[in-house]
């Protein structure tokens, strides 16, 4: 299970390495040549000294001009130690595979981002032994995806977003579309990108949105993460059983995604969320929800 933010900013790629490189080519203009086969490798950089180095995330992608190396580093915040260490993992992987490095490094804050993208330069002033020109995926450059079609057509792409841009007033459309966009893939697949974005969350109430709108697509009740959510439940104090508490648990979801999307419930259609029973009601309305312009645009045809 994804425990941090920093650990699922560089498995994404793990998940799909093939996302790695259309960022590289569409998010930061990078000609790099399409891959025809990319592998995991080792992370492990440690040699026979009791020196532990490991990078985050390492590929192998072999294209038609030859194979590369991507190392991927997740970074939370300016650590002026890497710039020993990223020099080091270069020089390393250089020596051990003989394929040319590339790296990438993905944060959450611009200015970690804007401190990242600095050269590395080692050596004397004006004639530089080594230099390090990290390639790196921010806020500033990543796309902000809002579009449900455009989330459809590059998913791992949309969750790349989220996690990256999912804070303030733009969380919601993002994650809105990201939950749409998701039900048009497999559900393993959309199990692992849910907790991934649920990882990187750090807004609260984004954090809560996400949830809220997982759960009204099924895919968050078969996720690990529920149990955590079902068990804050119970201690909210749904013990009336099993159907009972998750009824009411999806009738709250109901009425807080219209809240977050800014659209009025008026009495009426709170009393009726709320005093409904019937969990298949429920998911319809909560499917209504997250595209509903009035609150009463929940009972449509009914």
């Amino acid at each position: 299970m994804v425990g941090s933010s920093h650990e699922a900013l560089h498995r994404i790629f793990q998940k799909d390495p093939a996302l790695l490189t259309r960022a590289l080519q569409r998010v930061l203009h990078v000609p790099f040549p399409e891959p025809h086969e990319i592998a995991a490798l080792n992370v492990d950089l440690t040699e026979i000294e009791p020196v532990e180095r490991r990078v985050d995330t390492l590929l192998r992608a072999e294209t038609d001009e030859g194979t590369y190396l991507l190392v991927v580093e997740s970074q939370g915040k300016v650590d002026d130690r890497k710039r020993g260490s990223w020099p080091y993992y270069l020089s390393y992987l250089y020596e051990k595979y003989r394929c040319e490095p590339v790296l990438i490094v993905i944060t959450q804050n611009s200015g970690t981002a804007r401190w990242a993208a600095q050269p590395i330069r080692l050596g004397f002033p004006g004639w530089h032994s080594l230099t390090v020109r990290p390639l790196v995926l921010g806020p500033d450059n990543v796309p902000v995806i809002t579009d449900e079609r455009q989330a459809e057509q590059d998913v791992p792409l949309a969750v790349l977003s989220a996690m990256t841009h999912g804070r303030g007033p733009q969380a919601a459309p993002i994650l809105e579309s990201l939950a749409t966009a998701l039900k048009t893939i497999d559900p393993d697949s959309a199990a692992v990108f849910v907790q991934f974005v649920d990882s990187c969350l750090a807004d609260p109430q984004a954090k809560q949105m996400w949830r809220d709108l997982m759960t009204a697509i099924q895919y968050f009740w078969r996720h690990p993460l529920a149990e955590q959510v079902r068990e804050e439940g119970r201690e909210q104090g749904l013990e009336e059983g099993r159907e009972q508490g998750r009824a009411q648990a999806k009738a709250e979801m109901v009425l807080r995604v219209l809240e977050w999307r800014g659209i009025p419930v008026p009495e009426h259609v709170a009393e009726r969320v709320s005093a409904c029973e019937d969990a298949d009601r429920l998911e319809l309305w909560a499917q209504r929800a997250v595209r509903a312009t009035y609150a009463e645009d929940l009972f449509t045809e009914e």
